[in-house]
């Protein structure tokens, strides 16, 4: 007797998963909010940064922290130290030492022009933020001069005042509309 035909229904086709935001590089790993407080920021650079596998997957997981790295130029290359990424959960015997000094991937032209602006009193290389680029890691490092608290206020000031003038703006389109 022959068997009954059913009608095969094909599975429907699977959504992709979205892609992570923080891998795809539509936002960033890591930021320093703190360095546009205490630094006046001068020159923005992107360097490539030299890591072990897990730590570039920790800086997936949000686990690195930019607080109080800073960068250092010696013998023509540059590297960032106290750039803390904490350790991947999911590893085993083969993991990274949080804070290990890391290389920076610059040219050396890039390395060139930062060693002659770090020899000048009072600038410094601050990171301000960790990134994804293409599937690398990315970090942008500014040249930068300490802020003195008078400094510090005064930005604080100006930025409420144009805070301030925002909102009335605001009002006036509304009791106008």
């Amino acid at each position: 007797m022959p068997r009954p035909t059913t009608n095969l229904v094909p599975n429907p086709p699977k959504k992709p998963k979205p892609r992570d935001p923080v891998a795809s590089g539509e936002r960033d790993a890591a930021q320093n909010r703190q360095a546009g407080h205490n630094y006046f920021l001068l020159e923005k650079f992107e360097a490539g940064v030299v890591l072990r596998g897990t730590e570039v997957k920790s800086i997936r997981e949000g686990k690195a922290n930019l607080r109080d790295a800073y960068g250092l130029v010696k013998d023509g290359e540059a590297f960032l130290l106290n750039l803390h990424i904490g350790p991947y959960s999911h590893s085993g015997y083969t993991s990274h030492d949080a804070m290990r000094t890391r290389k920076l991937l610059l040219h050396s032209e890039e390395v060139r022009k930062l060693l002659g602006k770090v020899q000048q009193k009072g600038l410094t290389l601050i990171p301000t933020r960790l990134y994804f680029r293409n599937g690398r890691v990315k970090c942008e490092i500014a040249v930068a001069k300490g802020k003195q608290n008078w400094d510090k206020r005064e930005t604080e000031r100006r930025r409420e005042d144009d805070r301030d003038a925002r909102s009335a703006i605001a009002a006036s389109k509304r009791r106008n509309a």
